[in-house]
């Protein structure tokens, strides 16, 4: 039963997803694969649980601008703890399935959360092993998945399905309660605490608010926003990034309930390109990382493919070629000729590449979060899959430049929205930002907060850019990360690393330089890509160890730096290189839950490898 609410109070997703159950409810709004098959939720049945979930955190004495904690993988009951907490008003605040016992302690007790949501035992047993009086504000920890948990023997558990039905015997006896708690919402009310990486220190958590939100959803949902022609019910999108980030959010959650896309949730990480193909999205989003993995993947296949396809492959590739050098000098606008090679060229090779990988509907996609190689863009772009690099951060709510088709400028991250301010600071070339999306400032943190919004409103992104064209923007790097060597020349690590990446074998590489004569890498393989060219050449190895240390695998990568090396001046150039033995892993602290370098983690842990290079 869905009850009938006010139309009053602050725009929010879950005012957004209940006007959606009244004027669309038999709709699909969301699918889930289990055990093979899509189950679909309508908008009325998404707007129920959504509700249901308000009405147990009223019940939980759950009051508004109080926090509520999920610790999960992507799945529809995140979207109903994040849209039935919204609709309760309190804040919702996510942790990455990834996030060990210490970070989740740290997190919970930051951020003040009074209830935490849990998907299964492996993530109980985190917040289980924290004592109970070193979380003095979490009441209650509530379990989706019931196997090894209801073993357990601790007050603060309870099943979600129990949790769901007290939520349900509230509705009953109190049905306009959460119609009123939306209908006081204000535009400065708390909606999320979303977490930094913390690559520098401790998790910051920025404050997104309700007017951001809406702000964030007309800017870039909207017809004028960064999927064109506008997103809308007839696309599709997967939900894969963590919905703990802000990107993630803008697409699960934004173009969800601001515009009406379907939001389809996968079996798992692991079976993501199957998902990817029985889906066949049309808007994808990607950080580097999935993309360059793509990438790689579609390498490989074509490498260990039969002569007579390979042959094919051959000339396919050599029109794709001159289409992506046509794209990128015409901004993206085909020529008759580059229009037509790719239509038959669907037809011998792209269509089933971009099927295999799930990529032969999609009509928007975007690369952002970090800096991607223009390499990889242009790849894609030559075979069909229209692919954009946008800019935003956690801060401003993802609202900051994107390219826009007919008007892309590889190597930049495209032109600021119409409702977004950006300037260079005129000293260090910092990109500021101003508009109505920029968050209200970090958690309990007054100081870090005012280093980052000025008195005049502009946040202070932490980004070095410059101009392209007076249009377009560059991001130079990080300015933390920019590297001075000993003879005072600054270099960018990240167009450097993302050279090195766009080899199908390198997964991670760290410039080192600093205050030195010259630049240096350590890299990582890519194990999966490596040990099938190493099986193809008939070269024993067993693990990611014995892998790196192959002189065959060493020689396949000085290729890769001998081939980024021309791309640079002689001052950026790698002049030495040591392959890491182990993968650099979030748990061990070497990668941020996001998955970024923490390079003073790096620097310190192989600082014998690193000096080794200098000797």
């Amino acid at each position: 039963m869905t009850t009938t609410l006010p139309q009053t109070g602050t725009v929010s997703p879950a005012s957004r997803l209940r006007d959606f159950a009244a004027r669309t409810p038999d709709a699909i709004a969301l699918r889930e694969k289990s055990r093979g098959i899509w189950r679909e939720f309508t908008w009325a049945q998404f707007w129920d649980q959504a509700e249901t979930f308000a009405h147990a955190l009223l019940a939980h004495d759950i009051g508004r601008g109080d926090r509520v904690a999920i610790h999960s993988d992507n799945r529809p009951e995140w979207l109903f703890t994040d849209l039935g907490s919204l609709a309760a008003g309190a804040a919702c605040m996510g942790l990455y399935p990834t996030n060990p016992t210490a970070e989740v302690e740290y997190l919970l007790n930051n951020s003040g959360s009074r209830l935490l949501i849990v998907e299964d035992e492996e993530q109980a047993d985190k917040a289980l092993a924290v004592p109970t009086s070193d979380l003095p504000m979490l009441e209650r920890i509530i379990y989706l998945e019931h196997r090894g948990v209801d073993a357990y023997d601790d007050p603060r558990l309870m099943s979600w399905d129990a949790f769901m039905e007290a939520g349900q015997a509230h509705r009953t006896a109190h049905p306009e309660a959460v119609a009123v708690r939306m209908a006081e919402a204000k535009p400065e009310d708390l909606a999320y605490l979303v977490y930094t990486s913390g690559t520098t220190g401790p998790p910051k958590g920025s404050m997104i608010t309700l007017a951001n939100l809406d702000f964030a959803t007309r800017e870039i949902a909207g017809d004028e926003g960064i999927v064109q022609p506008g997103p809308g019910p007839d696309d599709l999108i997967v939900s894969y990034l963590p919905l703990c980030h802000i990107y993630e959010k803008l697409f699960s959650v934004v173009f969800n309930t601001g515009a009406g896309v379907p939001i389809h949730f996968g079996e798992s990480l692991d079976t993501l390109v199957t998902d990817m193909r029985d889906v066949q999205p049309t808007i994808v989003q990607g950080v580097p990382r999935i993309w360059e993995r793509i990438h790689a993947a579609i390498q490989v296949r074509l490498a260990s493919a039969s002569r007579l396809k390979r042959i094919n492959a051959a000339i396919w590739m050599t029109s794709a070629r001159y289409v992506g050098n046509t794209l990128v000098r015409r901004e993206g606008r085909h020529t008759l000729l580059s229009r037509g090679l790719t239509q038959i060229g669907n037809l011998f090779l792209f269509r089933s590449l971009k099927d295999r990988v799930g990529l032969r509907r999609v009509r928007y996609g975007v690369s952002a979060a970090a800096p991607i190689a223009p390499e990889i863009l242009q790849f894609f772009m030559s075979i069909g899959v229209p692919l954009y690099e946008a800019y935003g951060m956690t801060e401003n709510c993802g609202v900051a430049t994107t390219n826009r088709p007919g008007r892309v400028k590889l190597g930049t991250v495209g032109e600021p929205y119409s409702g977004c301010e950006l300037r260079l600071d005129p000293e260090t070339g910092e990109i500021l930002t101003r508009h109505p999306a920029v968050f209200a400032g970090y958690w309990n943190m007054a100081e870090a907060t005012a280093r980052t919004i000025d008195s005049e409103g502009w946040l202070h992104t932490g980004d070095v850019g410059e101009w392209v064209d007076g249009t377009h923007v560059k991001i130079i790097d990080r300015i933390k990360d920019i590297i001075i060597t000993s003879g005072g020349k600054n270099v960018s690590p990240s167009e450097i690393e993302n050279t090195l990446k766009t080899s199908p074998f390198i997964k991670e590489a760290i410039i080192i330089g600093d205050r030195r004569k010259f630049l240096t890498a350590l890299i990582g393989i890519d194990f999966e890509v490596a040990s099938e060219w190493a099986q193809r050449h008939k070269i024993p190895h067993t693990t990611y160890r014995d892998l790196s240390e192959k002189p065959e695998v060493v020689k396949l990568v000085q290729k890769a730096v001998d081939a980024a090396n021309e791309k640079f001046a002689r001052v950026e150039q790698i002049k030495s290189f040591r392959l890491l033995t182990k993968e650099l892993d979030h748990e061990e602290g070497e990668l941020t839950a996001t998955q970024k370098v923490k390079r003073s983690v790096i620097e310190k842990k192989f600082s014998d490898m690193i000096e080794s290079m200098y000797r």
